[in-house]
């Protein structure tokens, strides 16, 4: 969830655990023993500094944490673990603080360990086709490291230019050219990782398919409730000759949902295929002017990519298919300038929509044969509860992003706008897809869990957690529900409050 305005409102929905009174009491003791490990301007303790740390994008809960530290290397991180794991301390891992379910949002009695100051670019290895980088390093920095050698790195979230590879690794994130190069965990070789007891391990490297257990597997998309990545080897990707974005228009959000399945089902995987409604695409028109055509309620952007020969192939392949699904424009760009005007407005759709209203930008993922029928419930359902949607997403590989419409500071559409995302959830999982594709679960998707899984199912993943981290210090309120945990649950975190 997103919501664009910021606002005092802080809505009382999401339980989180009672802050530990012993812990409190020894505040001071923490902050000065923190202060050992990071000296300078490392430790930030004074409420008024810590504000920006108390949520994250998904603004509509905020707690202020004990404290925060902000370390520049692995060791650091290291020894700070090792102290709070000590001390039984709720540690919160933070990248750039840009996720959508709640990740980085801490807990009363905990401490942020943020990464950004930990930017640096460590080497890059083309005869290998890798990159290895700090986590706290941007998205969009490594592409722009490699682009002048020819190269990029291919997972790219629409918060690119903020979000941390780290937090890309914690949540497994994706993006828009996704469909062909794949997620965050289809493109990463290797990490090095603090445990919460400060042991360093390195899994993987600079090889594919590392022997022994895939943990790296494991690893990502874990939420930083295994352990804190401290540095990441990527996946290098050569630039293709050619890349050419067209967009097709079509009268209803049915045929461009059905025209999608085809192109799939047929084998053709372009780089990528996204997805606007009619409010989508005023709203993003309105903002970056793309050229997006007016006269249409559904818009797929879709880009091939290879020599001229082959990107002509594949779109005559493609626009057989789409007027099988009664297309009614095919737009194609026509210069460089052109096709990233077109990226300008699918990637500025989060906020341009901010611009116009507040929004809950939910995450379900979908099979694609089930995007019509998805997309029509969607409309029905947020229709029911008097609100309004814009939907935009990563229509190639079923991943939904409905944005949706309402006013923040009225609890009575707060609540409303809260209920209806649960709904359209729960509509991805019953169409036989799950809670989240790239956002995380956090605190926002925590309570569905259960709906998607059986307590057997969690118990199972819940036993991987423990193994890393028995006592639930890192991220302990994220992912599993209260009520699923059990005899996982760490006595300290049995009390549940709401938010204030």
């Amino acid at each position: 969830m997103s919501n664009a305005q910021m606002s005092e409102t802080v809505s009382t929905g999401i339980q989180m655990p009672k802050p530990d009174p012993a812990i409190l009491l020894k505040r001071d003791q923490i902050v000065a023993a923190l202060k050992e490990i990071v000296p300078g301007e490392g430790v930030v303790d004074d409420p008024t500094e810590m504000k920006p740390f108390e949520t994250d994008g998904f603004l509509a809960y905020r707690f202020m944490p004990m404290a925060v530290v902000l370390p520049e290397t692995t060791e650091q991180v290291s020894e700070v673990l090792k102290y709070l794991s000590k001390e039984g301390v709720p540690v919160i891992p933070r990248g750039a603080g840009t996720s959508l379910a709640g990740g980085a949002i801490p807990q009363e009695d905990a401490v942020i360990v943020g990464l950004s100051r930990m930017i640096r670019i460590l080497d890059k290895n083309y005869d290998n086709r890798s990159l290895t980088v700090q986590a706290g390093a941007t998205n969009l920095s490594i592409s722009d490291a490699v682009s002048a050698d020819g190269f990029f790195y291919a997972p790219d979230p629409s918060s690119q230019l903020a979000c941390s590879i780290g937090g890309n690794i914690g949540m497994n994130s994706g993006g828009a050219h996704c469909l062909k190069y794949g997620v965050t965990t289809n493109n990463l070789l290797g990490v090095k990782m603090v445990l919460i007891d400060g042991t360093i391990v390195d899994l993987g490297g600079e090889h594919l398919d590392a022997s022994g257990l895939d943990l790296l597997g494991v690893i990502c998309g874990s939420e930083g409730q295994l352990g804190i990545v401290t540095e990441a080897t990527v996946r290098l990707i050569a630039k293709p000759a050619g890349a050419r974005p067209v967009l097709f228009g079509f009268d209803t959000s049915e045929d461009a949902g059905a025209c999608v399945a085809d192109i799939i089902g047929t084998g053709i995987v372009p780089v990528a295929i996204e997805f606007m409604d009619k409010p989508a695409i005023d709203i993003c028109e309105a903002f970056a002017k793309a050229g997006y055509p007016m006269n249409v309620d559904a818009l797929l952007i879709v880009e091939v990519e290879g020599s001229d020969e082959e990107m002509d192939d594949m779109l005559a392949r493609i626009v057989t298919i789409a007027k099988r699904h009664k297309v009614k424009v095919v737009k194609e760009s026509q210069s460089a300038t052109e096709a990233a005007l077109i990226w300008k407005g699918r990637k500025s759709a989060f906020g341009a929509t901010g611009r116009i209203a507040d929004y809950i930008c939910m995450d379900g993922t979908v099979p694609l044969g089930q995007l019509p029928y998805v997309l029509n419930e969607t409309a029905r359902i947020v229709e029911s509860y008097g609100l309004r949607v814009a939907n935009v997403f990563h229509a190639g590989d079923g991943n939904m992003h409905p944005l949706i419409l309402y006013n923040i500071n009225d609890p009575v559409d707060a609540q409303k706008a809260e209920d209806c995302g649960m709904d359209l959830l729960k509509l991805c999982v019953d169409a036989g897809g799950c809670l989240t594709g790239e956002h995380g679960v956090g605190i926002e998707k925590r309570d569905l869990m259960l709906y998607q899984y059986t307590q057997e199912d969690l118990d199972q993943q819940m036993a991987v957690r423990a193994a890393f981290d028995p006592e639930w210090i890192l991220n302990p309120s994220k992912v599993f529900p209260f009520e699923a945990r059990g005899n996982q649950r760490p006595p300290s975190s049995i009390p549940v409050a709401e938010s204030a």
